[in-house]
């Protein structure tokens, strides 16, 4: 663990490295098709522990933050993609019951921290989409711009639009 934060409603998160035991309980947190499609469209619902661990196989930076009791409320990592030459944002979910209360921001400042002082990156991308409002306005308020939209096929064959965003890191 390296940084310990109060955040507002006065909760108190810390991070450090996600591990394989941890997978079962971040599984746990999207609550329908739609949310492990924000996770990734690779992945299915139910979530399970298999298919996350074999996700997290080419990505760096795999972490978890904890509440005050050091329970794994939220998890994020970051992917190269080398047929773009660009690091992503991926896989970022927040336990239901952390939502709104300043952990998934927490979270998207610790990767931030991680791609910039760990990765020396210049800038970092994600996929946001349309229908994830709350996302999209926690994005922008933490400095990520749009710059293209795709059409997507969500769950259930929707059609939606897949934001894509960047922040400068420098």
């Amino acid at each position: 663990m390296i940084e310990v934060k109060k955040v507002g409603n006065g909760m108190t998160y810390s991070y450090r490295k996600a591990a394989s035991a941890d997978y079962a309980t971040i599984c746990a947190f999207p609550k329908d098709s739609m949310e492990v499609f924000f996770m990734s469209p690779k992945l299915e619902y139910p979530l399970t522990s298999d298919q996350l661990e074999q996700a997290a196989q080419d990505r760096e930076e795999q972490t978890v933050i904890l509440n005050e009791r050091g329970q794994v409320i939220g998890y994020a990592n970051l992917y190269y993609q080398k047929e773009q030459d660009l690091y992503w944002l991926g896989n970022l979910i927040v336990s239901p019951d952390y939502r709104g209360k300043g952990a998934a921001e927490y979270l998207i400042r610790t990767m931030l921290a991680a791609a910039k002082e760990d990765l020396q990156l210049q800038e970092l991308h994600l996929v946001c989409h349309n229908v994830n409002t709350k996302g999209m306005l926690l994005y922008s308020k933490l400095g990520f711009k749009p710059y293209e939209i795709v059409k997507r096929t969500g769950p259930h064959e929707t059609i939606i639009a897949g934001i894509f965003m960047k922040i400068e890191l420098t």
